[in-house]
């Protein structure tokens, strides 16, 4: 009944109209009210608790280092530097999106602003270039939404937090399952495109290749950077977090010298406008974890799932799809605040490694960013391009299903997520 309870009070107030972290402060009060607890501090300390944790201060450092790549110039190099090398083959402007977007998900782990940039640079040059708009707008949605599982990534620290797992290892084992999502909407693209005739860029000179990847050197160097560090041991994913902000604006500010002082608040408002809202989930999402936990809901998970629990491989795919339903109807921080402590005890009991889950798990909750009616996403192509959902929604499914069929490649060999673990510990 509790189940019951849980489920019935957090839709039911989403249905109502209310803010996500506000229904899951309500389904805490539904819960307390059916359990017979009656004392409120419970809700105040428990979203201190949730709030509380220092590897969280990444996410606004990250957020920051985000908006200081977009305003600095960073992001408009790569982009040149990719359509310098690949923009002049048939249908290079979609390989220079995807291409792009893996770069850029190396350095600030937001699929909407990564998203948001790639859109507004690129979807005006393949309009122009006469690409159907549609497929060019789910290209791009799908290419934003591997931010969430390439290293570093935002969706990877939250889940980390909450379920008590390394980010560390977490971001090492992402970076392969994110460039196989890119790989695959290539793939995808390539055969969407056949039919297609659009105007091609101009081929450059060795020459030209080489000055703009020069011009896009400062940005390559961050994810090096990163990666190694916390290979090394060097930092923790939070100090990694302000390398990454305090680089961004040294580039912004004295190399290419495109972020004035005075735009500097600016930006930092707008990246805590955002970290305010994510913080707040957080905060609200402590109070329903608790209760979870204290309801037992995760055993009585495990004895709903108990026929699979025997077979990793068949239990991972029954959570897959039920987080991939889930993920159709909210959007991707909720769905891990929500799922991590419910779903955490149930693949410790089973035995299935918590790094390589939570890989698949923000992979799947990634992929929900351009699912209907939801896809956040989808909301943000359609707003840059200035075109119907509709129309947006037929375009973006083969990438879709290119991207959940790597989801399915993994769920099958799970040696691929974990490898690079395995080389990087020896």
């Amino acid at each position: 009944m509790i189940v019951f309870v849980f489920i019935a009070s957090l839709l039911g107030l989403m249905a109502l109209g209310m803010p996500v972290a506000f229904a899951l402060i309500g389904c805490g009060l539904a819960m307390m009210l059916y359990m017979g607890i009656s004392d409120p501090q419970i809700i105040i300390q428990n979203m201190w608790d949730g709030a509380n944790s220092f590897p969280l201060l990444a996410v606004p450092f990250f957020m920051l280092a985000g908006e200081l790549m977009n305003a600095g110039g960073m992001t408009r190099r790569i982009i040149t530097m990719a359509m310098a090398w690949i923009g002049h083959i048939r249908g290079g402007l979609g390989y220079v999106a995807v291409i792009a977007a893996v770069i850029m998900a190396s350095l600030s782990g937001s699929a909407v602003a990564d998203t948001a940039a790639l859109a507004s640079v690129l979807i005006p040059l393949m309009r122009t270039a006469g690409y159907d708009i549609n497929r060019s707008c789910g290209l791009i949605a799908c290419g934003g939404i591997i931010a969430p599982v390439i290293p570093p990534s935002i969706g990877m620290i939250i889940f980390g937090v909450t379920g008590g797992v390394s980010i560390t290892k977490l971001f090492i084992a992402g970076i392969v399952p994110g460039i196989l999502m890119g790989l695959a909407i290539m793939l995808a693209w390539r055969w969407s495109i056949k039919r297609d005739n659009p105007r091609v860029e101009p081929k450059r000179s060795m020459a030209e290749r080489l000055v703009e990847t020069r011009n896009a050197l400062w940005a390559l160097v961050l994810p090096v950077v990163i990666i190694g560090g916390l290979k090394f041991g060097l930092f923790t994913p939070t100090e990694a977090a302000v390398i990454a902000a305090a680089y961004s604006l040294f580039v912004g500010v004295v190399i290419y010298r495109e972020i004035k002082i005075s735009d500097l608040f600016g930006l930092m408002y707008r990246a805590a406008e955002t970290t305010a809202v994510i913080m707040f989930l957080v905060a609200a999402a402590g109070v329903s974890a608790w209760l979870i936990t204290t309801a037992n809901i995760p055993q009585q998970l495990a004895e709903m799932v108990e026929p699979f629990m025997g077979n990793k491989m068949l239990l991972t795919a029954v959570l897959m799809l039920l987080v991939l339903i889930v993920g159709t109807a909210l959007d991707f921080t909720p769905t891990v605040l929500i799922m991590t402590p419910v779903l955490m005890p149930v693949i410790k009991q089973a035995g299935i490694d918590p790094v390589y889950f939570g890989v698949l798990f923000i992979m799947n909750n990634a992929i929900g960013l351009v699912t209907p009616p939801v896809g956040t996403v989808l909301n943000v192509v359609c707003g840059v391009a200035k075109v119907p959902m509709t129309g947006v929604i037929k375009g973006v499914m083969p990438f879709m299903v290119a991207q959940i069929t790597v989801l399915v490649l993994l769920v099958v060999f799970p040696q691929i997520v974990m490898w690079p673990l395995a080389m990087m510990s020896r």
